[in-house]
């Protein structure tokens, strides 16, 4: 299995008790939907195959797994910090219309005032809201993903229209 073929679900965080559970990290939003039997460890570049003996997923973005072979600590020692994938044809289908703040990387900011700022590089959930990184001219300027700052999203030409605080982007001048 090539990596082009898979995609990117977590990684494996720590070990639990002596039998070799291991706790898996999701940064796959919806894993609640995923279909687990086989997953794929990025070990030396390469994906290796390990089957799932048991899961137990929990509420917080994390599951605690039994993998085939892997029944000590020490063997489940060395999978740690590992990335984890799944097949292409184990992803669930996303209705259409199914719009998140994750899929506004790519984007272009306008800011109302300044203009153009930069394109949005990444997104990320805190647990009171979401916060993008705009690339603006080689710095990464930040700025919560608030309905109030947001006047309107073109998702065909990818362009979010915004209204950010007075003094955020002299801040990163300046800096």
């Amino acid at each position: 299995m090539n990596i082009d073929e898979t995609f990117y679900i977590g990684y494996i965080t720590k070990t639990r008790g002596l039998k070799g559970e291991m706790q898996l990290f999701f940064e796959f939003e919806d894993y609640i939907e995923l279909d687990f039997d086989v997953l794929f460890l990025e070990i030396d570049k390469k994906l290796v195959p390990y089957f799932i003996d048991s899961m137990k997923l929990q509420k917080n973005s994390t599951a605690y797994l039994n993998l085939e072979d892997i029944d000590h600590v020490d063997k489940a020692q060395v999978l740690l910090k590992k990335k984890v994938y799944l097949p292409k044809d184990k992803m669930p289908e996303r209705d259409p219309d199914d719009f998140r703040y994750t899929d506004l990387v790519g984007f272009l900011v306008v800011d109302e005032l300044e203009g153009e700022i930069g394109e949005i590089i990444d997104v990320q959930e805190f647990p009171q809201q979401f916060i993008a990184t705009v690339d603006f001219a080689g710095k990464e300027l930040m700025f919560p993903l608030s309905e109030d700052l947001i006047l309107g999203i073109d998702e065909e030409e990818q362009v979010i229209e915004v209204e950010l605080p007075e003094g955020l982007i002299d801040v990163y001048r300046e800096s």
